[in-house]
């Protein structure tokens, strides 16, 4: 069992260490543009769907995010909603860019497909009434990030927050295990390249962002939020394979009921949750499932993207994942008919 252990530890410390990197990445860009997205929308419908299918792409929650409280702003209309949440994989977007980066960009491109078609379908033939009352998302000031001002990082060094302690730390220890090839690679190759440049420019981060921005983007949002969590569902997810590769009658089954794999892969994907959908993720790394499951998978599920919508209206977030089931079994079993 320890050889098990062991080497699926280490692999689900490097995926959530490049989660980490992405997450850190697009929240430092997404804090700096914050309230823009709204002025680049145009009145016409099919700018609405396409750029909510952009935004869906983008790996983790923040795009779904901003197009529901564009939606209750009454800024886009319901089919930039279903659109969204099409295009939207949530956290495991960056899991399959770290397992499979090729294919995910392809399966990214088919969601975009996707989701523009099917977002342009629900405009024209969806009723689009009124969006839910504004809930009143606020940009304060305090959220508005000047993310680096040098006249400021030696006097927050001085001063270490324990939040700050943590990071630097953190970030500095999976550098140490990196050099001595505990994790990853023992030879250098892009990968190892790649990780340590990730790791560079989140010491730079963590050394320069203000407080506010570290505490509440960086810790409470990221680090406390997502990671351990992700971290845990990975982990289970290579357990899990593990006992699916070593049994021959589950992975028999697998290959032989792809239609109700399918079925499964769909309803667990209603689950607004980052973490569940990872085992598809998974097995269609290690070919024990086709692309069709993985597409229809992500077609439904949304992560997190969704779930401010279920406290805002929850007649719309039935609608949205009802459509989104609809489009993720047909599109789904069109592919699987078609041998992906």
């Amino acid at each position: 069992m320890e050889s098990v252990l062991i080497p699926s530890l280490k692999q689900s410390v490097m995926i959530t260490s490049f989660v980490l990197f992405m997450m850190v990445v697009i929240e430092y860009i997404n804090v700096q543009s914050r309230n823009r997205w709204a002025g680049q929308l145009h009145r016409s419908p099919f700018m609405q769907i396409l750029i909510s299918a952009l935004l869906g792409i983008t790996p983790g929650c923040l795009g779904a995010f901003t197009v529901v409280s564009l939606y209750t702003h009454r800024l886009i209309g319901f089919a930039g909603l279903v659109t969204v949440m099409i295009a939207t994989s949530g956290d495991e977007a960056f899991v399959m860019f770290s397992l499979f980066p090729g294919k995910a960009l392809i399966l990214q491109g088919v969601l975009l497909v996707i989701a523009v078609g099917s977002g342009w379908l629900v405009h024209r033939f969806v009723p689009d009434k009124d969006a839910a009352i504004p809930h009143g998302f606020e940009v304060h000031e305090a959220d508005i990030c000047h993310c680096f001002s040098r006249s400021s990082i030696i006097p927050q060094l001085k001063k270490l927050s324990f939040e700050r302690t943590v990071l630097l730390l953190g970030t500095f220890l999976f550098l140490f295990l990196l050099l001595l090839g505990a994790v990853g690679t023992l030879g250098w190759d892009w990968k190892k390249i790649t990780f340590l440049v990730g790791a560079g420019f989140l010491l730079f981060v963590f050394l320069t962002v203000p407080e506010h921005f570290l505490k509440e983007h960086l810790y409470r949002h990221v680090v406390k939020k997502h990671l351990l969590r992700l971290f845990l569902w990975t982990w289970g997810a290579f357990m899990a394979l593990y006992l699916i590769r070593s049994n021959l009658s589950l992975t028999h089954l697998l290959e032989n009921n792809l239609y109700m794999v399918l079925l499964i892969a769909v309803l667990i994907g209603l689950v607004p949750e980052s973490g569940p959908h990872l085992i598809f993720v998974t097995l269609f790394s290690e070919g024990l499932l086709p692309f069709s499951i993985l597409l229809a998978n992500s077609i439904v599920q949304d992560g997190h993207g969704i779930l401010p919508l279920l406290a805002e209206s929850r007649k719309d977030f039935l609608k949205v994942k009802a459509i989104n089931m609809g489009i993720g079994l047909i599109t789904g079993g069109a592919f699987l008919l078609a041998g992906w």
